[in-house]
């Protein structure tokens, strides 16, 4: 993992400028803080602070090509690198590195944008033909590295993170309406929609290539996710397809640890981050090193299954305790890390985990994420299920109350009665029909915070524009998910509006880069995620049973404690963490005078808000919801927009520096 950062000019006004360049790696240096290096010309410099993980030695970016015409920073790996480079040397190339950023280079020197389809990896590239005078963008199938960019008068800039685009002085921090409205409707703007106007993000499975037309900047798509039509699914036996899963995963994991570093893994205690631990043994004998969360509320701790399957797998384990006040204290570097609003308190802890790895010296670590997502682990996906069964017969009274089995950790729902769970889920019960059908009734809770909004942001988005989030997301979907299985639309929607856009990027990408960790991901080799569309539903979700098949594949693998345990979600504390604690930055945050003036929130329903938070009564689901999200989008505000205001005075600061020992070519290039 690394962090790439680009300017370039097509107007002959603003050269790349050096000092900018090496400001904008020095503000990323914790995602790769081992080397940096520049190529710069009269049109273009691009840059990369690198997190040394494969060819320690001689794999120092930016790399460029025999005849130097092409460079390339690069973010991510690829894991069938030496498949490809020994195709690549046969058909001539020389290489000058054992690194995979330089058969990327090759591969795109032979096929052009196409060399995408060959890449078994995550990644973010940038490629500037000299030559061509054309810079080429590219971001991986599923979004797991981040790619960002604004166009500007005559030129562009990008980089890993948005924090590094906004140190060019052209750039301005500005919240956009839209994109708030996004993240309080799906938890997070959707590409390429950033939460600051003007920066976009290239969306995962697309290309862009950049020749001085801005018009012409168009992201290209390479690569979708894709089901077949309902009933066409492949007719595999269960063991037959826990079989075949199984082999992928494992040879996904295997390709996973590839490294010239020690590779170690997450370990929840979970089916998913377990069964991949498991794997790992299988290519890795000797001693393994795990990672894991426990929580101080019991309600989120899971520390009895992390010590039955470490004692299983026999790994070194360890694991950091996260109290409420861990949360609270690590919370405005978490959101200096996401840049973008959240709605859940659930990347700090993530933050504390990456932290842990890092204090110990490991670089690269297996995790679970894609299990639930692609094998129907998730209870939206059985509260679709147990929707549509209700709705054959909408009065009934007993097919409603088998949704009591599926949220018992949310408040509202477990103590409200039958009554209110019935009353809650029948929203648009009998619309089965719709496309965005299973995620209606997410969408419509998360949506409630919005009456949060100042009036000026509320009329700007639904009297001026009458913005609606979920019709403009819905719009933009190809129609041929109508002929997919329900679940099917269900996973897609799941991946397109949470996993992606959220998962990977708040929970992911940015708490292991905020600590200098890189995160593989055998469950989104695009292999597994390809071969998990062809099953059927029915080897997913048995009856309400998540992940069944899965469940085969780890039969003999795992303890039965835990293959067989039924799925807790990740959550963390949240008003406990802030309210329940001494944080200035929270007092002055949420204080009318500072709601007032960032202007996103009604000061007033804030205050409201704030006051039953701490009454230490009944706090609903939806109130710590609201409460997390207005407090992380008051953290953005002065933190990247406002960040001279007096009230930014509580956050702790993040100094910009420029990297050090930059390696600037071409050589004699200062």
């Amino acid at each position: 993992m690394c962090g790439i950062i680009g300017l370039m000019d097509w107007s002959g006004e603003h050269p790349p400028d050096v000092a900018l360049l090496r400001r904008m790696l020095g503000i990323i240096r914790h995602r790769g803080p081992d080397e940096f290096g520049l190529y710069v010309d009269h049109q273009v410099g691009i840059g990369c602070a690198r997190l040394s993980v494969v060819d320690l030695n001689t794999g120092q970016q930016p790399i460029t090509n025999e005849d130097r015409s092409l460079w390339i920073v690069f973010n991510g790996e690829v894991y069938n690198h030496p498949e490809l480079r020994v195709e690549l040397e046969r058909a001539g190339h020389r290489f000058t590195t054992h690194s995979d950023t330089e058969v990327i280079l090759h591969l795109y020197e032979d096929m052009g944008p196409a060399c995408l389809h060959r890449l078994n990896g995550q990644f973010a590239i940038a490629i500037w033909d000299a030559r061509r005078e054309e810079l080429f963008l590219a971001r991986d199938r599923l979004g797991i590295r981040p790619l960002f960019y604004t166009l500007l008068p005559g030129g562009l800039v990008f980089g890993s993170e948005i924090k590094a685009l906004l140190l060019d002085p052209r750039v301005d921090a500005l919240l956009d309406p839209y994109a708030l409205a996004q993240a309080f409707t799906f938890w997070a703007p959707l590409a390429p929609r950033t939460i600051f106007q003007s920066i976009l993000e290239l969306p995962p499975g697309h290309y862009m290539r950049v020749r001085g037309q801005p018009e012409a900047c168009t992201p290209i798509r390479y690569w979708s996710l894709t089901f077949p039509e309902a009933g066409a699914e492949g007719q595999l036996a269960g063991e037959e397809a826990a079989g075949q899963l199984r082999d992928l995963l494992s040879d996904a994991a295997r390709l996973r640890l590839r490294a010239d570093v020690q590779v170690g893994s997450y370990l929840s205690g979970g089916l998913d981050s377990t069964l991949i631990a498991a794997l790992i043994r299988q290519h890795t004998p000797d001693s393994l090193c795990t990672f894991s969360i426990a929580f101080e509320e019991a309600t989120f701790d899971e520390r009895s299954y992390q010590e039955v399957a470490t004692a299983f797998l026999n790994t070194d384990h360890r694991r950091t305790e996260c109290t409420n006040a861990d949360v609270g204290h690590v919370f405005p570097d978490v959101v200096w890390h996401a840049e973008a609003p959240l709605l859940r308190t659930s990347p700090a802890p993530m933050y504390l985990l990456s932290r842990l790895v890092h204090e110990h010296g490991i670089k690269v670590v297996l995790t679970g994420e894609g299990a639930d997502e692609f094998l129907g682990g998730y209870n939206i996906y059985k509260e679709d299920k147990v929707r549509r069964f209700w709705a054959r017969q909408p009065e009934s009274t007993w097919r409603p109350a088998l949704l009591r089995r599926l949220y018992p950790y949310v408040a509202d729902l477990s103590r409200g009665g039958d009554a209110y769970l019935a009353a809650f889920f029948r929203h648009g019960l009998t619309e089965v029909d719709h496309l965005g059908y299973s995620h209606l009734i997410r969408w419509r809770n998360t949506a409630r915070q919005q009456r949060l909004f100042s009036a000026e942001l509320r009329e700007t988005l639904f009297e001026e524009r009458q913005y609606n989030p979920v019709e403009e997301f819905l719009t933009s979907l190809d129609r041929s998910l109508s002929d997919w299985s329900s679940l099917a639309q269900a996973q897609y929607i799941e991946v397109a509006t949470f996993m992606s856009p959220y998962l990977l990027s708040s929970q992911g990408d940015r708490m292991m880069a905020a600590n200098s960790v890189e995160g593989r991901f055998p469950f989104l080799d695009h292999r597994v995620v390809e071969f998990c569309g062809r099953l059927p539903p029915s080897l997913k979700i048995r009856g309400l049973q998540e992940k069944y098949v899965l469940r085969k594949s780890a039969q003999g693998l795992l303890p039965s404690q835990v293959w067989k345990r039924r799925k807790q979600p990740y959550r963390a504390p949240i008003h406990p963490s802030f309210l329940g604690q001494s944080f200035d930055y929270v007092e002055t945050l949420l204080s009318p005078d500072a709601v007032q003036a960032s202007g996103v929130f009604d000061p007033h329903a804030v205050a409201r808000l704030v006051r039953k938070c701490r009454a230490g009564t009944r706090v609903s689901e939806g109130d710590d919801m609201a409460l997390v999200g207005v407090l992380s989008t008051q953290l953005l505000y002065y933190l990247f927009v406002e960040p001279s205001a007096p009230f930014a005075e509580c956050i702790p600061s993040h100094p910009v520096q420029e990297a050090d020992s930059v390696r600037v070519l071409p050589v004699g290039r200062d």
